[in-house]
Parts: C-alpha cells; sequence; structure tokens
C-alpha cells in the first residue's frame, strides 16, 4: 500500500527501524546490530524530518519541541517502563567514514521523563548550530576541497580573520547548519566502559581502553586509562592507567542537565585492571562481530554492567592508530616521554593552556600543551602544529579528531603543563611518543629548580 502524500510524517521511530536517511549516522549502525542480535540497548530515535519541521517552525531558527512531540516523547517512554535514559545527536554526517566529528555534537546522559528528555531533544537539536560543530565542519570540508591555501597562506576553510590565530566566535546562528536526529537510549549503568577499535587489517590486533563507571572520562580524555592489546591468538597485553577519577549515575535523579556524578577513584582500584584477560577476550570477539557486520573496521564504544557486554556505539575508522608503544621514563631531563597519540613529528613552540578560555593565545604552528581536551578545544585543531596533554588516550575524542587533522598528538605526558615551559621550543614525536626540549632551553630537573 502506498502511503498517502498528506499522510503525517513520523514524530518518533523504533531504534530497529533507523537508517542513515532517516535518522542521521549514530543511529543507523546501532539499528542494524540491533537487528543482528547484538546486544544494543533498546530506544527510539527522533528522526532528522522532527528536525527540520522544529526548525521551520520558529521564527528565529531554534528549534522547540512541539506539544505533539512531548506527547509521543511520553508515550514511547511510557512503553520502555519510564526509564533513565542517554540522549545523544545523530547527524546527517556525523560517525561516517569520511569524519566522525567525535565529540562535536551535545549529548545529555542520565535523563528521566518527558519533561527532561524534551529539554534533552533541544539540547542536541541546538548543537548543530553551536560554533565547534561549525568550525569542525568547515576545516573537514576545507581538506575535502584540496585543503588549499587561500590569498594569506592560511588552510582553507578555517575562519581566522585578521591572522593565523585561533578565533573563537559566540555562537551566531550558524549558516550552515546540519540537519541532526537525536537518539534516546536506556541507560547502560555501567560499571566498567570504554572504547575499542578493531583490527584496521586482517591478523591485526584489537585496542581497547577502559575505566571504571560510565564511558565519559574515557571517550573525553579525563582519565588515564587502562589499555588493551588483544591479539589475533587470543593473548591480551594490558597496561593498567591511572584511572583517577569516574563518572556513575546519581541514583534517583532526572534533572534536564543530567543525573551524574564524579568522585575519586580509591587509590588500591586504580592500580587495580578494569577487565581480566577473559573479559577483554569476549570484548574484542564482539568488536569482530560488529565490524564483520557493518563491513569494515568500527570505532566502538562499549559498556560492561552486571558482567554483561554492551555496543553503545559503532562507526567506521576514520585514522589509523598509531603503534602501541610502552610508555618510557625519560632517558634525561630533556625528554619526556607519552602515548603516541596521532602519529607525525614536527617542532614549534609550546602554548601551554589551562583552559579553553586561552585558546586565542595559540598561533599557526605552536604546540599546544594541556591537562586535557574537551570539545570546546575544536578550533585549536584547525591551527595548532601538535597536541601533548597530561591525560587521555589514543581512543579519546580528541586523539580521533587530532587524527583526522593530521596533528601529531603524545598523549599522557606526566606534568606536561609544569614541565614545559610557555614559550619554550620543543619537538614532537607523536609516532614515538616523546617530547623533546631544545638544547638551548633548560634541562627538566633545571627547570622545576627555577620554577620552584
Amino acid at each position: 500500500m502506498v502511503p498517502r502524500a498528506n499522510a503525517p510524517r513520523p514524530m518518533v521511530l523504533p531504534l530497529a527501524h533507523a537508517t542513515a536517511d532517516t535518522c542521521g549516522g549514530k543511529a543507523a549502525p546501532l539499528a542494524v546490530l540491533l537487528r543482528e542480535g547484538l546486544p544494543v540497548p533498546d530506544g527510539f530515535v527522533v528522526p532528522l524530518t522532527a528536525h527540520r519541521d522544529a526548525v521551520e517552525c520558529t521564527a528565529d531558527g531554534s528549534p522547540r519541541v512541539s506539544p505533539e512531540l512531548r506527547e509521543e516523547l511520553a508515550r514511547r517512554l511510557a512503553a520502555m517502563g519510564d526509564p533513565v535514559v542517554a540522549v545523544r545527536s545523530s547527524a546527517v554526517r556525523e560517525d561516517t567514514a569520511a569524519a566522525s566529528a567525535a565529540g562535536q555534537y551535545e549529548s545529555v546522559i542520565a535523563v528521566r521523563g518527558p519533561s527532561a528528555v524534551s529539554d534533552a531533544v533541544r539540547t542536541c537539536w541546538a548543537s548543530a548550530r553551536s560554533r565547534r560543530v561549525a568550525d569542525y565542519w568547515r576545516q573537514v570540508d576545507g581538506r575535502a576541497t584540496a585543503a588549499a591555501p587561500d590569498a594569506r597562506g592560511r588552510a582553507y576553510g578555517f575562519p581566522t580573520p585578521g591572522g593565523d590565530r585561533v578565533v573563537v566566535a559566540a555562537d551566531s546562528g550558524t549558516p550552515d547548519v546540519t540537519d541532526v536526529a537525536v537518539l534516546v537510549q536506556r541507560l547502560v549503568d555501567a560499571d566498567v566502559a570504554g572504547v575499542m577499535f578493531t583490527p584496521s587489517a586482517p591478523g591485526g590486533a584489537t585496542r581497547v581502553e577502559a575505566s571504571w563507571g560510565l564511558g565519559l572520562h574515557v571517550v573525553g580524555g579525563v582519565v588515564a586509562p587502562d589499555v588493551y592489546e588483544v591479539l589475533p591468538d587470543g593473548k591480551v597485553r594490558r597496561t593498567v592507567g591511572d584511572k583517577a577519577s569516574r563518572v556513575d549515575r546519581t541514583p534517583g535523579t532526572g534533572a534536564p542537565d543530567g543525573g551524574l556524578s564524579v568522585r575519586a577513584v580509591p587509590v588500591r582500584e586504580r592500580a587495580q585492571p578494569v577487565l581480566d584477560d577473559a573479559t577483554a577476550g569476549a570484548l574484542a570477539a564482539l568488536g569482530g562481530r560488529v565490524a564483520s557486520i557493518l563491513g569494515r573496521p568500527q570505532d566502538v564504544e562499549w559498556a560492561l554492567a552486571g558482567g554483561r557486554l554492551w555496543i553503545l556505539q559503532a562507526r567506521p575508522i576514520t585514522v589509523p592508530l598509531p603503534p602501541l608503544r610502552p610508555v618510557r621514563p625519560p632517558v634525561d631531563g630533556a625528554v619526556l616521554t607519552g602515548v603516541p597519540g596521532a602519529s607525525g613529528s614536527v617542532s614549534g613552540v609550546a602554548r601551554v593552556l589551562h583552559g579553553p578560555d586561552e585558546l586565542t593565545r595559540v598561533v599557526r604552528g605552536d604546540i599546544v600543551v594541556c591537562r586535557d581536551t574537551e570539545p570546546a578545544w575544536t578550533p585549536v585543531f584547525g591551527v595548532a602544529g601538535g597536541v601533548v596533554t597530561e591525560t587521555g588516550g589514543v581512543l579519546s575524542h580528541a586523539a580521533i579528531v587530532a587524527r583526522e587533522h593530521g596533528i601529531p598528538a603524545v598523549l599522557g605526558v606526566p606534568r606536561a603543563t609544569a614541565d614545559i615551559r610557555d614559550g619554550a621550543r620543543v619537538t614532537l614525536d607523536g609516532t614515538a611518543g616523546t617530547v623533546s626540549l631544545a638544547s638551548e632551553g633548560a634541562s627538566l630537573r633545571e627547570t622545576r629548580d627555577r620554577d620552584a
């Protein structure tokens, strides 16, 4: 039966019915995996058409959740038993083989009830108009159209009016609004969670990063996670990270901004691996099924709750990982070591930053040194020559975006913001995982003594 031309468009679709054309890049692969019987949390999607309709119905282009959509959300949530949910964007160009947009759009985790979920949907919609999303896609599109320099020698597509310095503009009705659907799924109260990269070639190893609690601190690069390499023969290589903090759902909350709590991990638990070899092997096997079903190597976000593994996200790997190398202690006072995050070598002036509010200090070619990165740092990737962080893993959102931009990165360098002097010349090797201080600079010990 052919639908009538004037039949109303659905405001909500079951997750299992999602396609890329109707529900964007994040929801579509999860729908495929769900139909194949893999452990994907149940849920539904507010499709792309609902976002378009909401934009068209507002004079200022700022979409609002209509009473009709709110009623439909209430009905769907009730049918699921009124659970605590995770609300995440699923944009047209997000999570594709061309670009991940990792961490650029908003997610609202651990909300409950129609009112809170409606607010979270609107938050995800609004993120499609954010400056960081616009900056990300301008950089991606600039590279795709040959990355030709303009008359001033700047990389095409990156908005740096007035010179080669980072410009952080306020949100202002971004001209290229990205269509975005919104994915609503039952929240998995994870005991352990993280990210997995399936092998990029036959016979390769599976790379896993994991930490206690929900996976937000792993993808956000906030903690030094455990790292597991599962070889084709089933052997597991493991490096235990510090995992100093964890994020969990706050029981009984359903606040619009997410009912989450952050707490320190006891010292004894920091030194414990969060996965045993059997679970790491089972996770790698599950990743193999995901890659086989979706037809290419995958970047998978996962959770372990009550002994059961769950797939929370799957997207194509956009850039291969650098080889896994053991972190070595400094050879001398002038060489710092960390984890190779993005391949390549570069020399430049170190720009030590303590927050996104300092991004305007960065000029083209600077080596950005910071504790960790977050989505607000997106503008720096179009200008910086390289990135050094004190914490975070190779599978974090920032590391993924750095690799997409071809920027060498070294992660997990202890005391980097203290031991590297702002303005000093450094050489960063993102393949070896080293940061070398220039010979004319003071040694690390001398720098510490001088600053004491």
